[in-house]
């Protein structure tokens, strides 16, 4: 079933598209991430265009993203006090990044600087989660317990000056440190499609020093609004976001969700994290080798 992507400006198996959505959105399901990580690389190896893929992606990621924010404020786990501190930095971000995508456009280097950042990413995240996975298996082997990590925030988060009250979270820290955090995943998800949920959740536990109940459905409602911002920003300048390819995206992600949910309830957790940085890392390695090995065609006259 071929169907035209006008802005992509290429025929594609619809029913392709449509399972690649059904896996990211299975991912995002057994993960508990959004699966944006994950859709921009698989399509751009599909052969659609960095650009195309990175903004059609953003799209998608805003439509999955409003079932679980719903999900998670009928169990009261929503910040949004916190989370409100965040959008106003993703929002703020998304304009950076925007020029940023802008004059890399311009110069040409914008699919490089795409796959170049999702190596540094994926492969540095896949690789701590790796570790961590890798140490809680032995650990259950052996019976030696690792020793629980106390939650508490960054020191440099606890230098920062005006300190709020974030009663949901219970967190006394400054708002300037959502605020940067928020900024640098609207720059990420400008350039390069993602949700941010892979970088925003571990910066949360991390970083800010959340409660865990309430670290996931912060993080889908600053996603939810950032991706609105960002799909507006990239509609407005870059024009790249194929509404077609967003659309069969987003249909087979919202599929592929709920029977992830479900196979996550009947498997192990720590298991799972282990697949995922596989998976992860798996993708990296092949994004690096597509920037270093020589293409079929090195030059093209495909438009811009």
């Amino acid at each position: 079933m071929d169907v035209y992507l006008p802005i992509a400006n290429l025929s594609v198996n619809g029913l392709v598209i449509v399972g690649l959505g059904a896996l990211t959105g299975l991912l995002s399901g057994m993960f508990g991430v959004g699966g944006g990580f994950l859709t921009t690389p698989l399509l751009i190896f599909y052969g659609v265009p960095p650009t195309v893929s990175a903004a059609s992606a953003a799209s998608q990621v805003t439509g999955a993203s409003v079932s679980g924010v719903f999900a998670h404020f009928r169990r009261g786990g929503v910040d949004f006090q916190l989370g409100s501190v965040m959008v106003a930095g993703g929002i703020m971000g998304t304009a950076i990044g925007a020029a940023l995508f802008s004059l890399l456009q311009s110069l040409g280097q914008i699919d490089t600087v795409i796959n170049v950042l999702y190596v540094v990413l994926l492969g540095s995240i896949g690789g701590l989660m790796a570790n961590e996975s890798i140490q809680t298996l032995r650990s259950e082997r052996t019976g030696q317990k690792i020793a629980a990590r106390k939650r508490r925030h960054h020191p440099l988060v606890a230098s920062l000056p005006m300190r709020w009250r974030f009663y949901r979270s219970g967190l006394y820290i400054s708002p300037l440190a959502p605020l940067i955090l928020g900024m640098l995943t609207g720059i990420l998800t400008m350039l390069m499609g993602i949700g941010g949920g892979f970088v925003l959740v571990p910066a949360m536990l991390y970083i800010l020093g959340m409660s865990a109940n309430v670290v996931v459905g912060t993080s889908l409602f600053q996603i939810l609004f950032v991706t609105m911002a960002t799909t507006m920003m990239h509609a407005m300048t870059t024009r790249a976001v194929d509404i077609v390819l967003a659309g069969l995206l987003l249909f087979g992600s919202v599929t592929g969700a709920q029977l992830g949910a479900q196979f996550a309830q009947k498997a192990s957790p720590v298991k799972l994290r282990l697949v995922l940085a596989v998976l992860v890392l798996l993708v990296a390695l092949r994004m690096a080798l597509g920037l270093g090995y020589r293409p079929d065609e090195i030059y093209t006259v495909a438009p811009l």
